[in-house]
């Protein structure tokens, strides 16, 4: 199958598979007598891989990996066990700072209790403020 097709069928943009190609995700296709590449179900079964992967938030070191441990069966899966469980580790801390953030943002929206115009609007003051003010916004940074 052509590019175009592969991209259709699994919904990856033609700059996408390219990029996995140079990068050495997903090997070069074939070509054709007219210089066309020539993708098979391998290649759209490990775009789909590499989709999923990505849906899941993995880097592409993380993918890289994962798609060498996949292609060699034969291997115990403990690496795919670590690999999973660092990425659960750094979600984790993701979901922690971002609950800080919200926590952050709830506090600077409850400043504001009236609609009155920006002039007054506390939440554009402490905004404005120094972050290390003891009144300042929190930001993690």
């Amino acid at each position: 199958m052509k590019i175009g097709e592969l991209a259709d069928r699994s919904g990856c943009l033609v700059e996408t598979i390219r990029y996995y190609e140079r990068i050495g995700l997903l090997k070069a296709p074939e070509r054709a007598a007219n210089n066309y590449r020539n993708y098979d179900e391998r290649h759209s079964e490990r775009l789909s891989f590499i989709r999923h992967c990505r849906a899941l938030d993995m880097t592409i070191d993380e993918i890289r990996v994962l798609s060498n441990l996949r292609d060699h069966p034969e291997q115990e899966c403990a690496g795919v066990n670590e690999l999973l469980d660092r990425h659960i580790s750094l979600v984790e801390k993701r979901i922690q700072a971002l609950a800080a953030l919200e926590a952050q943002l709830r506090t600077l929206r409850g400043r504001c209790v009236s609609n009155d115009t920006t002039e007054s609007c506390a939440i554009l003051r402490a905004l404005g403020a120094d972050p290390a003010a003891p009144d300042g916004p929190r930001t993690g940074n």
